[in-house]
């Protein structure tokens, strides 16, 4: 079998550091292994979408030297194919409507939670909405057994999602399908063998692998690189706002992530030609170094 690898980012601003990571390291496992390597733009999320950041990544990923293999696809083209996994999963009984808000929700619970974050769901309309009036989001049912894998990097995982997330929405109130099908659909769709990708969406993952089951996909390998993180050990991320990578400077910034990622290339690659750079990069890939290590500290 062809492995096949995808870099997917949200169009939400330019390239960072963390980004460029994820990047390479999934660029690197693909070439390795003299399989594809895919790029998908994950513009599901129009509030948050930057007008003009989609071209702006692939152009500063061209400055770098990668070279996907197929033609990009964006998941605003694609609502189709996602409407027809949320019926099969409301077909056979795995998806159901949710009147609860954020704000309900989160009084419930008596706590305070960052707008990203996710609130476990109590399971209040399990047995049908309490309120059939007005909007409602689309939830999937999670099993009762635990959600087990391997993760190519960090290792044994498993995780119920009962006492996690509780059941978790997969359409979204305003309409917009949510990330965790999405993503799941366009895998499947796009034959990926193995996902390789920050550590900060490892609780992502036994989501994604419980709706792959419950629609009858494969499972692809996952494999989830150290999160960069700043002094204060805060993730290099759009949201704290971190710089957006140097491509005046692409070997560079590119002999930076390889020695963020411990590959630890020589000294006198920073002032080779990208190609020459790339070229070491692969033949020396070696992802195991990284066994464990959940984040890693850049230092500009």
């Amino acid at each position: 079998m062809t492995y096949r690898g995808r870099f997917a980012p949200s169009p939400t601003g330019p390239l960072h550091f963390g980004s460029l990571v994820a990047a390479t390291g999934s660029y690197l496992q693909a070439r390795k292994a003299r399989g594809l390597w895919l790029v998908r733009i994950e513009d599901l999320d129009p509030p948050r979408t930057v007008s003009g950041s989609a071209d702006l990544i692939l152009r500063t990923l061209e400055e770098f030297g990668f070279a996907w293999d197929e033609t990009v696809i964006y998941q605003s083209s694609r609502t189709e194919s996602y409407q027809q996994a949320l019926q099969q999963l409301i077909d056979h009984h795995l998806s159901y409507p949710c009147s609860c808000t954020r704000s309900e929700l989160q009084a419930l619970q008596n706590n305070e939670l960052e707008d990203h974050e996710e609130l476990r769901y109590p399971g209040l309309c399990r047995n049908g909405p309490l309120r059939t009036t007005g909007s409602h989001a689309w939830r999937f049912r999670v099993p009762t057994e635990p959600v087990c894998f391997t993760d190519g990097l960090q290792g044994e995982q498993c995780i119920h999602l009962r006492d996690s997330t509780g059941d978790f929405v997969i359409r979204r109130r305003d309409g917009w399908f949510a990330y965790q099908l999405a993503v799941v659909v366009d895998d499947a769709a796009q034959g990926i063998t193995e996902v390789v990708r920050g550590v900060d969406l490892l609780s992502n993952t036994p989501r994604q692998i419980a709706l792959q089951i419950a629609l009858g996909l494969p499972t692809p390998d996952y494999l989830h690189l150290p999160l960069a993180t700043d002094r204060t050990g805060q993730k290099l991320g759009k949201s704290t706002a971190a710089t957006p990578v140097n491509s005046l400077n692409a070997v560079g910034t590119l002999w930076n992530v390889l020695q963020f990622l411990r590959q630890n290339p020589p000294d006198e690659l920073q002032h080779a030609t990208l190609n020459t750079l790339w070229q070491w990069a692969i033949e020396h890939w070696q992802p195991d170094v990284l066994k464990n290590i959940r984040q890693l500290e850049y230092v500009a």
